[in-house]
């Protein structure tokens, strides 16, 4: 896992070249933005076990059937690995929204992870659609005016989607 810092550096380090003029910019206006993004993190971080639960209700109410018997959440042990699941997914989001960089959602928490719900069963568009709850959570909390680093924040909730988006589409 590399932080933006560091994939900016390797990657010109194999191309052995300096690193650019665009790419510093790019850097320095994630430093700008840092105590937004940390204020991002530790509002979603903080109200993590809220957005995970509200997100699996408000998909067992719009997809009854997960939680009827035979449905892939019915019984206590299915429930508690899909909120797991769910909130492992957030987990890795939000170590993606801190480093800048989504890389470690990728390679500790997606791949693989459509094969293995598909191995077990587990409709992957049920749970893009919790991962889109979640992300609606999510960006509700962390962009929220009250008591945060004043300034704008379209481009880190834009970055913080697309973190959400992503885990999405691996699932589906």
């Amino acid at each position: 896992m590399f932080d933006a810092f560091t994939r900016v550096v390797s990657q010109a380090d194999a191309r052995g070249a300096y690193i650019s003029a665009d790419q510093i910019d790019a850097l320095s206006a994630m430093v700008a933005d840092s105590n937004k993004r940390l204020d991002a993190v530790n509002r979603i971080t903080s109200n993590a076990s809220a957005i995970v639960t509200n997100a699996a209700r408000a998909l067992f109410a719009e997809q009854p059937q997960l939680i009827a018997p035979g449905g892939n959440a019915y019984t206590s042990r299915r429930m508690a690995a899909c909120l797991r699941d769910m909130e492992i997914i957030l987990r890795y989001v939000t170590y993606s929204i801190f480093s800048g960089d989504a890389s470690v959602l990728d390679d500790r928490c997606l791949n693989g992870l459509r094969e293995t719900y598909l191995a077990l069963g587990t409709p992957g568009a049920s749970v893009a659609a919790g991962v889109a709850k979640m992300k609606e959570a999510a960006i509700a909390i962390a962009n929220s005016k009250d008591g945060i680093t004043p300034g704008d924040c379209s481009a880190l909730m834009s970055e913080i989607a697309g973190y959400f988006d992503r885990a999405a589409a691996a699932v589906a």
